[in-house]
């Protein structure tokens, strides 16, 4: 996380620079602090210190100035050396610099009146939620003009027989070239700003309900499109859910026991036991279970379809879904709470957010683009347009064009095709980009896209020249460019010399750990289990068979492993099984084998030893792959009918496996906990007294038995228990002796009185 804060910091800081003073020209400007010989004017430190601290309480107080120059000091400190390394020097750098640059940009390349426009449009659209039905004639967006009219004369022939009477499911059956028309007649249900392309959305929102709209051309194709109903909005809803997770691709065992987990869960909240209670105990959605299951607010479009829709169906506060599946799992939603629909100021961040990505966001590219074009004196050379277009020819549409001079006179190139300020753009300049951006077209004109692809080039060379002045125009992006710049050179160096070398030096970290013990300790802790029962019988079962300490596990495979008649060497089917179980033993040190032989009747009469011997071949191969002898066991009376296989059954002393056992037919008749546990981490431990012995409890309307076999006094942890935070505060250590060393190599002079001037008198 540390290792990104810059940047982030820093993508904050865009939204507020508008408010920020301007850093003037360097010359002459007061001088705050002189690091090494380099100078930081009391400007630039304002500037930064105003957008992380212009909001705070304590802004401008003496303590806040003194401990953020101290911060900005180390922060300059840092970038300084990476300068004198010479990083900012690199090919990576300068990639990943232009990258965030490309990024930053773009609030800069938008027209502010059209987006504020969008923006309040889009939020009173949301007020309504659209039911329409549609018919598409698709046409690529770049499509040849007879062939646009001739999707445009069709689209309008079938409004007119929709609007003379003709249904219009059956004519969006028989004609739209949506391929989900034939199914549901063309209808799209219901549907609210900022959910469909805008041109079609604008359409839906300007017709009437019960009337057809006008043709409406989308990057899709032509539509009509008939409103069938106009609701207000749903708002928003407040839930709570219980998860059992069941994930689509997990082996079908899972699956069906995570459905009946879920119907057992659903049963008894019918019977109107505590939500919160079976919340706590089964929900397995751990950002939720431990508040009663309750989620966020949130409204159309913002959940799974199918959870969504489970949730509105809810009428009342209390009311209560049957479970819904989900692609995360299985869910039981109860309704909390119904609102309206956020207000504007509360909802406009994200609105802009969504606005810049939607499709209405090409209106204001086409503002942008009409302003920058007049005030970059965008100017096109009197015939040179038509000397260029004169070269397409069908290598254009085949997709290989490439301009190439007749001969050493040809100048053609070298003709100025437009200017944007003072910077000609060739016609040899167009070409290069013809020849990068051409694709093969089945169809259209040399001429027709030579003149899509000479409307791409100059948008894209508008663009392109407004983002290469933009640090000329624009102060706030200058600065924060900056920043990024600083950001990029800072991370690299603290990589080096702290994130990655706390990680990497397992010497010094060790030195520190153990110079630094007393900071990382445990606390008495109680080495317990706890069972938890739906019944007392139960609860004493599972006890009688925790103590026996190994447990049949009848889920794994394979059963058994196959041999042709009368042999007892491996098929191939059964040596890929083996290798499966070697792979099963060494990844659970819990499980345990039982191996028993079998033969037929007719090869028990020719070899009665057979059976042991293919038993003893697989305990042979299973031990030369490194599997402990003490964790295979050979039963002699094979346990199944005689057959050419061994059998195979498995154990483990793993109290998970008889808890999934004992649940086989109720999956929350048992839970099994057995671990070293602290002070507030089971709450039914947290109420007995700690020490050695067993304790029955009843808790929730559940059966509990706590055995705590060992109260562990407080004592020192070893590295690895506490590698996670000694690493953090190696980092730290590490941090603090790198600035020392760079303040002893790069001096730091404060001119106090300058410091003094920004002090606020509070």
């Amino acid at each position: 996380m540390r290792k990104h804060l810059l940047v982030i910091g820093a993508v904050t800081l865009l939204w507020t620079s508008c408010k920020t003073s301007k850093p003037s020209a360097s010359q002459n400007q007061p001088v705050i602090e002189t690091i090494g010989s380099k100078p930081v004017y009391t400007s630039e430190f304002q500037y930064v210190y105003n957008k992380n601290n212009a909001n705070a309480d304590n802004a401008y107080s003496k303590e806040s100035i003194q401990e953020y120059l101290n911060l900005y000091t180390n922060f300059k400190l840092k970038v300084m050396e990476a300068e004198a390394r010479g990083l900012d020097t690199t090919e990576a750098f300068r990639r990943e610099l232009d990258g965030y640059k490309q990024q930053l940009a773009q609030p800069y390349l938008t027209e502010k009146s059209v987006t504020d426009q969008l923006v309040r449009e889009a939020y009173d659209r949301m007020q309504k939620e659209i039911n329409a039905s549609h018919i598409l004639l698709t046409v690529n967006p770049d499509a040849e003009p007879k062939d646009t009219l001739e999707a445009y004369n069709k689209i309008v022939a079938l409004r007119k027989r929709a609007l003379a009477g003709e249904d219009f499911e059956m004519l969006a059956r028989e004609n739209s070239q949506d391929p989900s028309a034939k199914e549901n007649g063309g209808r799209l249900g219901y549907f609210t700003a900022l959910q469909m392309v805008y041109p079609f959305e604008d359409a839906a929102y300007k017709t009437p309900k019960g009337q057809i709209s006008q043709p409406v051309r989308t990057r899709f194709g032509y539509h009509i499109l008939k409103v069938n109903d106009v609701r207000n909005a749903q708002g928003e809803i407040k839930v709570a859910h219980i998860m059992v997770r069941a994930t689509p691709g997990m082996p079908k065992a899972d699956s069906a026991e995570a459905k009946r987990k879920i119907d057992e869960i659903y049963n008894r909240v019918q019977k109107k036991e505590s939500w919160d209670k079976l919340t706590s105990q089964f929900s397995e959605d751990a950002g939720s279970a431990s508040n009663g299951g309750e989620l966020p607010w949130f409204g159309t479009g913002r959940m799974i379809p199918s959870f969504e829709e489970a949730a509105f169906n809810l009428k009342n506060p209390g009311d209560i879904s049957q479970p819904v599946q989900t692609p995360y799992g299985w869910h039981i939603i109860k309704l909390i709470e119904r609102r309206g629909l956020p207000t504007y100021e509360e909802t406009e961040a994200s609105l802009r957010g969504r606005v810049a990505k939607d499709s209405r966001s090409e209106l204001n590219k086409t503002a942008f683009l009409k302003r920058i074009r007049t005030e970059n004196k965008f100017t096109e050379i009197k015939g040179s347009k038509e000397i260029a277009f004169s070269k397409a020819d069908t290598s254009l549409t085949a997709g290989h064009f490439k301009y190439k001079p007749a001969s050493a006179k040809d100048k053609v190139g070298d003709t100025p095709l437009f200017l944007i300020g003072n910077k000609k753009y060739t016609i040899k300049d167009f070409f290069e980009y013809v020849s990068a951006n051409q694709q093969p077209r089945k169809s259209g004109t040399p001429a027709h896209y030579m003149q899509s692809l000479y409307d791409q080039y100059v948008e894209a060379s508008l663009m392109n020249f407004e983002k290469a002045n933009l640090e000329n125009k624009y102060v706030d992006y200058k600065m924060l460019v900056k920043e990024y710049r600083d950001g990029i050179l800072l991370f690299q160096l603290m990589d080096e010399k702290v994130w990655s070398k706390a990680i990497e030096d397992t010497t010094g970290l060790k030195a520190y750990f153990e110079q630094n013990k007393e900071k990382y300790k445990w606390d008495t802790r109680a080495q317990a289990t706890i069972i938890s029962a739906a019944s007392k019988d139960l609860l004493n079962k599972t006890q009688k068979l925790l103590a026996g300490g190994r447990f049949e596990n009848k889920k794994l495979e394979p059963k058994s492993l196959k041999f042709d008649a009368g042999k007892d060497a491996f098929t191939k089917e059964t040596q890929t099984a083996l290798d499966n179980l070697v792979a099963q033993l060494n990844a659970d040190e819990a499980l345990t084998v039982e191996v028993s032989g079998s033969a037929d009747a007719k090869e028990a009469a020719k070899n009665k030893n057979l059976a042991k011997t293919r038993a003893q071949k697989v305990v042979t191969y299973l031990t030369s792959k490194g599997i402990a002898a003490n964790r295979i066991k050979t039963v002699t009376a094979p346990k199944v009918k005689a057959s050419r296989a061994v059998n195979l059954t498995y154990y483990s002393s793993d109290p998970a496996v008889l808890e999934s056992n004992l649940n086989e037919n109720n999956p929350l008749a048992v839970q099994i906990t057995s671990k070293k546990f602290q002070k507030g981490e089971n709450k039914a431990l947290d109420e007995i007294e700690w020490k050695e012995g067993t304790f029955p409890v009843e808790r929730d309307g559940r059966f509990m038995l706590i055995k705590i076999e060992k109260v562990l006094p407080p004592t020192y942890k070893n590295l690895n228990e506490a590698r996670g935070i000694a690493t953090s505060d190696y980092q730290a250590y590490l941090e603090k002796q790198w600035i020392d060393e760079l303040r002893a190599k790069y001096p730091v002079q404060v001119n106090q009185s300058e410091v003094d001037k920004l002090i606020k008198k509070q």
